[in-house]
């Protein structure tokens, strides 16, 4: 069964239109989405309402966060307690999966590879970083992590590929397509959230912080954790 992640605050707007998409595509029955949505978002109530249109596709789980990292994982950890979860993706709010099946197509991807990461194309970074993803539960089990507490928003697509690609465990689907709406792209405005986890003061601190993952040896250790999974 495939749980797929996604942190939000601010844009229970954007969830509407995520979680339809995901009704519209999914193949899986059993495909699923966890908005992560922060106690203290002045918008819960309206990411309840989202849900509740929805009740066989998405629902809420209300986290500590703060930063996306920290919803991400705070989520993760309690997904992966049902062991009838054997995959764990990754959407931001502005991802949208469009080709029919994308879930089907990740969970056999991760069922060939044992242990690992799967991304599609999500019409941006292509093929350079898995901006949205789908990885094996076992990783999260075995590292109690999805992305590394030392970041806060910015590098973690990055730290999934050195984790998985070193190993032989990062899988790019290039026709699937997961399209990312970004204000980069011109698919978005640059609305407040944008903002707020692009300031460079953010992209600083996790710059070091994502290094130093590679001079301390965590990548590496997770590189060897994905290993030993498959091996």
């Amino acid at each position: 069964m495939l749980t797929v992640i996604v942190p939000s605050r601010g844009r229970p707007h954007a969830v509407v239109d995520l979680i339809n998409t995901v009704a519209d595509t999914r193949q899986v029955a059993s495909t699923n989405v966890v908005i992560a949505v922060d106690g203290d978002d002045p918008m819960l109530d309206l990411y309840q309402e989202v849900v509740r249109t929805r009740p066989d596709v998405g629902r809420v789980e209300v986290v500590q966060g703060g930063w996306m990292v920290a919803a991400l994982n705070e989520a993760a950890l309690w997904v992966v307690e049902d062991p009838a979860v054997t995959a764990v993706g990754f959407l931001g709010d502005d991802h949208r999966p469009r080709t029919p099946g994308w879930d089907a197509a990740y969970l056999t991807a991760l069922q060939q590879m044992g242990a690992g990461i799967v991304y599609g194309n999500d019409l941006l970074q292509f093929d350079f970083v898995p901006t949205q993803c789908a990885m094996s539960a076992s990783i999260i089990r075995s590292l109690r992590w999805m992305a590394h507490p030392s970041l806060r928003h910015m590098y973690v697509d990055t730290l999934w590929r050195d984790m998985a690609a070193p190993v032989g465990r990062l899988r790019y689907l290039p026709d699937v397509v997961v399209e990312h709406m970004h204000y980069l792209n011109g698919k978005a405005i640059e609305d407040d959230g944008y903002k707020r986890v692009n300031d460079r003061e953010v992209y600083l601190v996790d710059e070091e912080a994502f290094r130093m993952l590679h001079v301390t040896g965590v990548v590496r250790a997770a590189s060897e954790v994905i290993q030993r999974l498959w091996s």
